[in-house]
């Protein structure tokens, strides 16, 4: 479902619930030249970048929040321009989802005015000659501006829709038909799973439809919007997943100190992509231990275990 080359997007902010599972078994694969578009990235995008998977990205936003705040992995492609980085507002990006999403091909908004944002000399696709119209998911203009016809309130910044070939999501519950419930902060999910092609979702637990239909307020997406699911416990780490785990920062970190380098980063994916068969050898090098330290208490929703707030 994801041939090389395909533009891809993401569930969940930063650190918090993303589909590491589906991005190890990316790199394992071997995929290249992905085009990744989304609101913000975060460690599983510097993980496919430092692999090699990534061709393009465009984003507001990468870094591993308090675990390591320095993308070193995205830095060194662009200094040896092996990858084509493409910046926009955090902003723009949403609203670009949200074009892609309503079915439309552009929106307009103020953001980033009187920004080098919006400066011509940082058009990378443009710079490259990717604008085209060749590629249907890179669109002719980075942006354009227009006069307001409605109330004569000056130029208008009109920000293109982002079509990604494919979303992958992870979320706390899908039902068998594909229903899915996010509990906590649903983010800019809605918005890149409309936006896409085809919809995985990745599911700490696959439940029946008719437990999710029980109250239906609290479900997120309607299964006719989803392609294909996949139960995987623990799929998420070390990314967090609201009322399951917590982030593993340690792990985190851990990967952040190795990107450093080209050599350290070999052999971090090496031990733990490579090295690992699949996602229950990878939950065993963990070791149940750790697993339990990072479970989340059932009423306070986070882990009790975690240490916070110490140095």
């Amino acid at each position: 479902m994801i041939p090389d080359g395909s533009m891809i997007t993401f569930s969940g902010f930063t650190i918090w619930r993303r589909p590491m599972a589906a991005i190890y078994e990316i790199i394992r694969q071997g995929k290249k030249n992905l085009h990744l578009i989304e609101v913000n990235s975060g460690t599983h995008s510097e993980m496919l970048i430092g692999a090699g998977a990534v061709s393009i990205w465009e984003s507001c936003w990468i870094g591993h929040e308090l675990y390591g705040k320095v993308p070193y992995c995205l830095d060194r492609k662009i200094k040896s321009r092996e990858i084509i980085a493409e910046d926009y507002s955090h902003q723009h990006i949403l609203y670009r989802m949200q074009a892609g999403a309503t079915g439309v091909p552009y929106l307009p908004t103020w953001a980033s005015r009187g920004t080098d944002i919006l400066n011509p000399e940082y058009d990378m696709l443009g710079k490259a000659g990717l604008r085209d119209g060749h590629n249907p998911h890179i669109p002719r203009q980075k942006f354009a501006f227009a006069p307001d016809p409605f109330y004569d309130e000056g130029e208008i910044i009109l920000v293109p829709a982002a079509k990604p070939d494919v979303c992958i999501i992870h979320a706390q519950l899908v039902g068998e038909e594909g229903t899915v419930r996010v509990m906590g902060q649903s983010f800019s999910d809605e918005q890149v799973v409309k936006a896409a092609e085809k919809v995985i979702v990745i599911a700490e637990e696959i439940v029946p439809e008719s437990y999710l239909r029980e109250e239906p307020e609290r479900n997120l997406l309607p299964s006719y919007l989803v392609d294909a699911v996949v139960e995987v416990p623990w799929g998420a780490h070390p990314t967090g997943i609201y009322g399951y785990y917590d982030v593993d920062g340690a792990f985190i970190n851990e990967f952040a100190n190795a990107s450093k380098t080209e050599a350290k980063l070999e052999a971090w994916l090496d031990e733990w992509v490579y090295g690992v068969g699949s996602h229950e050898e990878y939950l065993d090098k963990l070791d149940v231990s750790r697993l339990l330290s990072l479970k989340a208490n059932s009423y306070y929703k986070y882990s009790t275990r975690v240490v916070r707030g110490s140095r």
